[in-house]
């Protein structure tokens, strides 16, 4: 039998010439000798040296070749000519300039849910341009508002319907267009038969239908190019061959675009694909689109073709700032870390990008704990960072890169302090202001021991986060400022920690080209005045791919716009941020629960559950605080807490309350654990006439039921005016009720403001119809509030339906009328009852007549307007509100 087969002789004769007899030991010694030494070779070849061993087999990182006008690669060639840059300027005042200041865009698509339209819809949105999208019938919007025109463009998706307009809505609305001074949009549907030198209906204008074209240039020629520069010709076929090419027989319209025909049966003439009409014909200028959105170019023409049809009126500012974090610094793990050779291209990139970008610099944020836990020639490049320090910008990350959400504040202080000193040992500035939470932990929603430990610690002032309102979509980030600090919205350039490499790209190197070459990460650059962007550490080492993709993404943005590119560091970043979007800076809490990546980042021990149900919104003196008690006695209804200052009203979502955030608000509610089959609610009966309050309130409680009392109006006025006066307040002592209901607009502030209290929450049908625009109706219920005081019994059986609530509570055997106070109490016994406080039921002296009369007249068309809006809700028109409209 073959010796390979009986492995035990085989284990015998191996043993015996490693150990041998006592006399051959010296070959033991040098077998093991030999192990050992080839033992420390493989751990050096794998351990220690894995970066020199990789740059043996791989390709030579990926860089930046493209240049404007010539074929490096961007597949752009040749200037078109010499680029010229055109101001739109809003025209003087005069009385014929009649167009709000701020004028809307309007926006007929063909339906509700058309690829077209939404493009149009998403780009007005990532431009913060207000605009109004009608889906075109048989009638008109309405184009005016107090004679001032609403709309400073107009946009077809389907110029075909413009066209087809019949007479009347075709007249009415040209005349909009020459009375104020507004241009038109209109892109060209895509057709299934093939026209060839149609003539377009009342236009100047032959098409040729279903073109595949290539070769796209522009006309550096012609007034509508402002943010858009003719960088050259982009070389190849464009996308689809359903495009329609325009043949002009006018000199007053001007070609903004071309292409050639790729087929070669057609003809090799060049084609118009996008056209200005001046509107020297009929006094309306228009831009048509001879093919969609989709396509890069055309998006930089739409927005040049809003300001310039809008003479300016919607504006394009070309200031850019851009700021670029490397997150992670000396986080990320072996192998793919930073060398000496990734530090050196990250100053040279650097030097480049300061030529092309005014003030560029990196932005590093570090985790000291971190520091040197690499292989020796990343160590090295830790180093080497660490003397450059000067030459970069940085900020704190946590010493040891763990989410805020899970830590406490004094926890929280700890993991800063370390990473400070660290900080302070090595000679990195520690006065940026600026910091960044791991994973965005803690900024949003926001977990307030972050707040208070960075304040405290960094002194913190600005930080950035992807997460607010949501991660997605990234064209509706935004920023908002808590506590002082400034959350700046934060941006994505396709580069994240598993990014390595180029040919491990997800989808291929094609996709971040063409992210880069008029696709995502340019449109980000052109659409918001103020970026930053998140890389990491091992973006800039092994194929250092954020060199190639920022060196790449500026030098294009430079040749086809004429956007002007600076960097600054984060606190003139936010400062500038906040002076271009101060509306921006009070936040809008969202429901955490609503988010699942949200929920990730959110303390665990809180719960939406602790959120209340609903709401009773008011208004003042029409019964609320009758109505709050009547629920609290609901065995499966929980009331909020009391508050020190504002007793059984929170007021969170109309006040400075709301400035201290979702966790203050839900302290005033019991834990789940106590409270799981609970009803919460909050009764604020200021949140009725609160302009910014139906906004917040379905941002946090999307799902919440609203309860609305209403009573006279008139009757409501006089009530706050009286309580007013028994709360000793020096106006409504000073001045007299008919004083107060009838001071003008230059009378004192105090009494100013007395009058709006008195008169302004009885607007009732106004006020519900800014919360309709937020809640559907089936989530609004409204009560007679003079029912509510002569008949509780109905009113809250009633409310108990509309609410859901079980078990169904018997108030029949709990209220009970107290003759002594006039109104109905809550039995306590079977012959006591508790009433509301000696403040409640007050009897008033009778109204003046002169004031009943006054009141009526004032509230007579907000009355009608109530009454229409209650028949159209299907609620019982109130018998006051009858008698108010005789």
């Amino acid at each position: 039998m073959p010796l390979v087969c009986r492995p035990w002789r085989l284990w015998h004769r191996a043993t015996r010439f490693i150990i041998g007899s006592r006399k051959a030991s010296w070959r033991r010694y040098i077998l093991l000798a030999a192990f050992v030494v080839i033992l420390i070779i493989i751990y050096l070849l794998i351990e220690s040296y894995p970066r020199s061993i990789m740059s043996l087999v791989r390709n030579h990182p990926p860089e930046s070749v493209f240049r404007c006008g010539g074929d490096g690669g961007g597949k752009v060639r040749g200037p078109t000519g010499n680029a010229t840059f055109h101001p739109h300027l809003p025209p003087p005042r005069s009385p014929e300039n009649k167009l709000r200041d701020d004028p809307k865009v309007l926006v007929f698509t063909e339906t509700q849910y058309s690829k077209t339209g939404k493009d149009i819809a998403n780009i007005l949105v990532a431009n913060r341009i207000n605009y109004k999208t009608e889906v075109l019938g048989r009638s008109l919007p309405g184009l005016t508002n107090l004679s001032r025109g609403k709309y400073g463009a107009v946009i077809f998706e389907n110029f075909d319907r413009y066209l087809q307009l019949d007479p009347w809505n075709r007249e009415l609305l040209d005349k909009y267009l020459k009375d104020y001074s507004v241009g038109m949009v209109g892109f060209m549907p895509v057709r299934e038969d093939t026209r060839v030198g149609t003539k377009m209906k009342g236009l100047p204008l032959y098409i040729h239908t279903n073109m595949a074209l290539k070769n796209v240039s522009l006309n550096s020629d012609n007034p509508l190019l402002h943010l858009t520069r003719a960088g050259g010709t982009i070389v190849g076929p464009v996308l689809n061959s359903d495009w329609t090419t325009f043949t002009i027989e006018d000199p007053t319209y001007i070609p903004i675009e071309w292409a050639y025909p790729s087929l070669t049966d057609f003809s090799e003439e060049r084609q118009n694909t996008v056209v200005l009409d001046q509107g020297q014909l009929d006094g309306i200028p228009r831009v048509l689109f001879g093919a969609n959105l989709e396509f890069w170019l055309h998006r930089l023409l739409f927005l040049d073709a809003l300001s310039y049809l809008s003479l300016g009126r919607i504006p394009l500012a070309l200031d850019r700032y851009i700021l670029v974090d490397i997150d992670d610094i000396f986080v990320a793990r072996k192998g793919i870390r930073m060398t000496t050779d990734d530090v050196m291209a990250l100053l040279e990139s650097q030097r480049r990008l300061q030529e092309m970008v005014p003030g560029w610099r990196f932005n590093l944020g570090f985790s000291g704990k971190y520091y040197q836990r690499g292989y020796p020639e990343e160590n090295d490049g830790d180093k080497m960072l660490l003397d450059h320090v000067e030459d970069f910008w940085w900020f704190g990350h946590m010493w040891g890169h763990t989410q805020p959400h899970e830590l406490t504040q004094d926890e929280l202080e700890i993991q800063m302090q370390l990473n400070k000193e660290f900080a302070i040992n090595h000679d990195i500035p520690t006065d940026s202001g600026y910091s960044i939470a791991p994973h965005h932990s803690g900024v949003y929603p926001v977990h307030e021991p972050l707040y208070t430990a960075w304040k405290k610690v960094w002194n913190v002032r600005v930080t950035s986060s992807e997460e607010y309102p949501h991660l997605y979509p990234a064209r509706l980030r935004r920023g908002f400022i808590h506590r002082n600090i400034m959350v700046l919205p934060r941006l994505t350039c396709g580069l994240f920690t598993h990014t390595v490499f180029i040919d491990k790209y997800p989808g291929g190197r094609k996709v971040l080209d063409d992210s880069i070459h008029g696709g995502e990460l340019f449109q980000s650059i052109v659409y918001n005045p103020i970026s930053i962007y998140m890389t990491h550490l091992s973006n800039y080492g092994n194929d250092r791919l954020a060199l190639y993709t920022f060196e790449s993404v500026v030098k294009f943005v430079k040749c086809w716009t004429n956007l002007k590119l600076q960097t600054v560091p984060p606190l003139q970043l936010a400062e500038q941020y906040f002076h271009r979007f101060p509306d921006e800076a009070d936040p809008i809490w969202g429901n955490p629960c609503a988010d699942h990546r949200h929920m990730q980042i959110w303390a665990k021990e809180k719960s939406c559950d602790q959120l209340p149900k609903f709401l009773v919104i008011g208004p003042q003196k029409t019964g609320t605080t009758a109505l709050y008690t009547f629920l609290a006695m609901h065995p499966a209804i929980l009331a909020n807490y009391p508050s020190p200052e504002t007793f059984e009203e929170v007021q969170f979502f109309n006040g400075k309350n709301y400035y201290k955030g979702i966790d203050w608000y839900m302290k005033f509610f019991p834990v789940p654990a106590n409270s799981s089959a609970k009803f919460l609610f909050e009764k604020s009966a200021t949140y009725f006439e609160g302009d910014v309050v139906p906004r917040r309130v379905r941002a946090l409680l999307p799902a919440a039921k609203l309860v609305i009392t209403i009573i006279s109006p008139s009757k409501r006025a006089y009530s706050w005016y009286h309580h007013m006066r028994a709360h000793s307040d020096h106006t409504a002592l000073l001045y007299s009720f008919h004083q107060v209901i009838t001071a003008s607009d230059t009378a004192p502030r105090a009494v100013r403001s007395l009058r709006n209290k008195c008169l302004v929450p009885g607007m009732y049908a106004r006020h519900i119809e800014r919360w309709l625009n937020h809640f559907p109706s089936s989530q609004i219920n409204i009560i007679d509030g003079e029912e509510l005081r002569s008949d509780p019994v109905y009113v809250m059986n009633d409310l108990q339906r509309f609410l859901g609530i079980q078990p169904f509570y018997n108030y029949t055997e709990h209220l009970r009328f107290d003759k002594r106070k006039g109104f109905f109490c809550q039995v306590v016994g079977e012959d006591r009852t508790k009433c509301l406080g000696r403040g409640k039921g007050r009897i008033y002296p009778s109204m003046n007549e002169s004031d009943v009369k006054y009141l009526k007249e004032f509230y007579q068309p907000y009355n009608i307007a109530l009454e229409k809006l209650l028949t159209k809700l299907d609620y019982p028109v109130p018998s006051w509100l009858e008698e108010d409209l005789q």
